[in-house]
């Protein structure tokens, strides 16, 4: 789908949907325990739905209506399982150890990027204790066998995704287990989020020591605000016209939330309402970005940075370039087609702070780069093509763009 953006200010005052972050843990956590669930959700998208799908595929019982997802546990896991992941990396990553740990034999579905996105040393682990796993096609991966507890080595610097995914798997064995990190955590407050859910059903490894635990539901759990992107009507404020987000927790353990933190170093007016946060466009200046724990904020950040006088540099970005796609290349791609400066370093980015005049973009089916052009139109034309990017995440994006592009705002 092509759209045609006019240059029109952004702002004022939206609500954020729910996180699709914490949705997918939450469901995990509730087709695992005992008693039955309801989550609200006020939003859902195509990566929530991805999971509930492959949930209901491993047996058990979820539905959505009027904003709730109302979720029966997993009683008898079915066999021969069929697990649509769509294009999301976290079902895939979460439920590959899940599905082992439930001796599931199950067939993974893998559309998109996906089947590019890296497994191992995941991949290695499970197989090391008692999976057998293969690639029957290219968009197909088959789990089989029965996960055995014991000691899983991991890299923590390649996907946060890997240890989420053991920490919701490794409870459901006979025996203990232990997680052994073999590099340093990047992106742990993920980690910190699974942990957090876990704990909401009655969960609580010791470290990295996870025992043999059943869940038990409270009944019932609200998804709270998302930041990853609420980011982009944040970054919009630093640069447009001033944007008030409601339903942000400032105390969330979402790593993203720092992202009013790096808009006020960038030079932006920062305020805070209860639940509300409010962004105002002051004079900007280039700054340093460590996106070691921040990858999700590249793109609408390196946006901002495009307006911001002097040189931005961003970097431990690496694994930008195994996300939906490669976001080194297409958020330096994408700016440059807009008339900025941006080049790759070895682990980053490099961005002049020279504006941008417009231009033909790409969204290279990512939602993020797709964001980061109909944001970019707060200051010039963007022709994009690939606009229904935006669904995996945030369906309802165009709709909100329009609202806050009205003449009326302030």
């Amino acid at each position: 789908m092509e759209k045609q953006l006019l240059p029109r200010p952004i702002g004022g005052s939206l609500s954020a949907i729910a996180s699709k972050s914490q949705a997918h843990r939450l469901l995990i956590c509730a087709a695992l325990a005992e008693g039955r669930t309801e989550i609200r959700c006020t939003e859902t998208s195509r990566d929530i739905e991805a999971t509930a799908d492959c949930l209901s595929a491993l047996g058990a019982k979820i539905t959505y209506e009027n904003g709730v997802y109302s979720v029966i546990p997993i009683e008898k896991v079915k066999k021969n399982a069929v697990l649509n992941c769509g294009e999301s990396g976290s079902t895939l990553r979460f439920l590959l150890p899940v599905a082992a740990a439930l001796g599931a034999d199950a067939t993974f579905e893998l559309h998109g990027r996906l089947p590019q996105r890296p497994l191992s040393p995941l991949w290695e682990e499970l197989e090391c204790h008692g999976c057998s796993l293969s690639r029957p096609t290219e968009n197909t991966l088959r789990c089989r066998g029965q996960l055995r507890a014991g000691r899983f080595s991991l890299a923590g610097n390649v996907s946060s995704q890997f240890i989420s995914g053991l920490l919701f798997a490794l409870p459901l064995l006979e025996e203990a287990s232990e997680i052994c990190l073999t590099t340093g955590l990047e992106s742990a407050s993920y980690v910190d989020m699974t942990l957090r859910a876990l704990k909401q059903f009655g969960i609580c490894p010791e470290g990295w020591t996870i025992h043999p635990q059943k869940g038990k539901s409270s009944g019932c759990y609200r998804v709270e605000g998302d930041w990853s992107n609420a980011a982009f009507w944040l970054c919009a404020g630093a640069i447009s016209r001033p944007v008030t987000l409601h339903g942000l927790d400032p105390h969330s353990p979402q790593g993203d939330r720092k992202v009013a933190a790096v808009l006020r170093a960038f030079g932006a007016e920062i305020q805070w309402e209860n639940d509300a946060v409010t962004v105002r466009p002051k004079p900007l200046k280039g700054i340093e970005i460590d996106a070691k724990d921040i990858p999700d904020l590249v793109p609408p950040l390196a946006l901002v940075a495009a307006f911001a006088q002097g040189k931005t540099r961003i970097y431990n970005a690496q694994r930008l370039r195994i996300k939906e796609s490669d976001r080194l290349a297409t958020v330096a791609q994408t700016l440059k087609a807009l008339g900025g400066e941006a080049e790759i370093t070895g682990d980053g980015l490099l961005i002049s702070g020279t504006g941008l005049t417009g231009g033909s973009a790409d969204s290279h089916n990512d939602h993020r780069i797709a964001m980061l052009c109909a944001i970019a139109s707060s200051r010039c034309p963007v022709q994009l093509t690939g606009a229904e990017a935006v669904d995996k995440s945030y369906p309802r994006f165009w709709e909100d763009l329009e609202n806050m592009q009205k003449e009326d705002q302030p």
